[in-house]
């Protein structure tokens, strides 16, 4: 760690400079700060950057010439997300330690068959790779081992053990899971197949406990909101309810307008719209009106008209996307709950996997993937202007999706909706398992 001058931050100059991660021609802000080693001047350098298929982070590197001692650290440049989130990987080749990763310092690294954990808030947030973790890891217990084997040498040797079992996870000799379980939502592991699925890599998001809320700062005690009574729901119904609240892109003043809407044949849903007159940044979400049901719904429609570009569709923030015949499957939470047209979905699609997507630009575009992701745009185009036929399936395991039916309220001979059995890991996803809802008041 490195700690700034004070006169750097002095006077009317500014130290951080007008930086993006949209500038290709970007440097490296220079400040000078005090090396914490040997308490001389040293070079801190700070750069924001894109992560592919991820967000922006901010990257620091100390270094003194003095004494030559060196640091980097990485911090996430946005802010925390609504849901944490844990990435599972299955690494079967030594291709797979060369994924990238990005570790915020509240994430927890585990290697199940080891028995291994990193707590977290014990080490610094990084960006490194599967084999990088794993060095870290060995080099945090090697450090302390001098002193071990001349006051504990029995744990020494334990330790020595174990770091020799680290080590051989390199080799790649039997296949080994890297679980990193993140409340803040900021880590990432690389997809290298992506816009594709990957069978690898298992990607879950979660709702925070009130401890882990607590342990990131966003909440100082666990006292629970208050379900609205009767009275506030029928107002909800007939009225548009307007909440003052922060941009979350310039962080100016704007409002929240959140509203009821009863979607025929289906069911209540709340959708919430923030619009900010400041820098024109418009976002709208939708969340389910009622509960999870007894079932989940898989909903299969075979697209084969331009007409049905404007069917209306809902799409919970539970839902996946699959499209068989590209070979693509959008994961739940990826793009929030949406209250939109088959048309609107699949434009969506497009700008977060090819018009958004840092792939495309800068350092981390390679000419086969920037071909791969624009054919993809082009069998989306053709998708919407009705040149190409495909199989949309929403699955969703709570139930909570819609996809309009035009022949209501005959069945629609190109839409199947199949219900089905939630398996153990879905109900464990949704947090249904430790939920009980009968009986609770005995034991109180």
């Amino acid at each position: 760690m490195s700690v700034i001058s004070e006169e750097n931050v002095r006077g009317g100059s500014s130290v951080f400079k007008d930086i993006s991660a949209d500038d290709e021609n970007l440097q490296p802000t220079e400040i000078e700060s005090l090396c914490m080693n040997c308490f001389q001047n040293g070079t801190t350098r700070l750069l924001l950057t894109r992560i592919p298929f991820f967000k922006e982070v901010i990257l620091s590197s100390f270094s003194c010439a003095a004494c030559g001692w060196a640091n980097t650290e990485i911090q996430s440049a946005g802010q925390i997300q609504e849901q944490g989130v844990c990435y599972t990987l299955r690494v079967r080749t030594k291709q797979d330690l060369n994924r990238e990763v990005v570790k915020a310092d509240s994430a927890t690294t585990r290697i199940p068959e080891l028995d291994f954990e990193i707590p977290p808030f014990t080490q610094k947030g990084s960006l490194s790779t599967v084999e990088g973790l794993l060095d870290r890891a060995v080099s945090g217990l090697e450090q302390e081992q001098p002193v071990r084997r001349a006051a504990e040498p029995a744990l020494a040797q334990k330790i020595d053990q174990f770091i020799l079992k680290l080590k051989k996870l390199k080799d790649v000799e039997q296949e080994f899971s890297l679980v990193i379980e993140d409340p803040s939502g900021n880590s990432f592991v690389e997809n290298p197949s992506a816009p594709h699925r990957d069978e690898a890599l298992t990607v879950t998001r979660f709702k925070r406990t009130v401890q882990q809320d607590v342990q990131l700062g966003i909440r100082a005690d666990d006292d629970l909101e208050e379900e609205p009574a009767g009275s506030d729901l029928e107002t909800m119904r007939n009225e548009v309810l307007v909440f003052n609240t922060n941009c979350p892109e310039c962080g100016a003043p704007a409002s929240t307008n959140m509203k009821l809407v009863n979607i025929p044949h289906f069911k209540e849903v709340i959708i919430m719209a923030t619009n900010c007159d400041g820098c024109g940044h418009r976002t709208n979400e939708v969340k389910s009106g009622g509960a999870t049901e007894e079932l989940g719904t898989r909903i299969s429609l075979h697209v084969t008209d331009p007409s049905d570009m404007t069917r209306d569709l809902l799409k919970s923030e539970t839902c996946s996307v699959i499209i068989p015949e590209l070979e693509f499957e959008l994961g739940m939470a990826a793009l929030g709950g949406k209250f939109t047209t088959l048309e609107g979905l699949l434009k969506d699609i497009k700008d977060l996997i090819v018009v958004k997507n840092p792939f495309v630009c800068g350092d981390s575009s390679t000419d086969d993937r920037v071909q791969k992701l624009a054919q993809f745009g082009e069998k989306i185009d053709k998708i919407v202007a009705g040149e190409l036929k495909i199989h949309l399936i929403l699955d969703d395991p709570a139930g909570n999706s819609y996809l309009q039916n035009v022949y209501a309220p005959e069945e629609d001979p190109e839409m199947t909706v199949e219900k089905y059995t939630r398996t153990f890991e879905q109900n464990e996803e949704l947090g249904l398992n430790d939920m009980k809802t009968e009986g609770y008041q005995e034991e109180n």
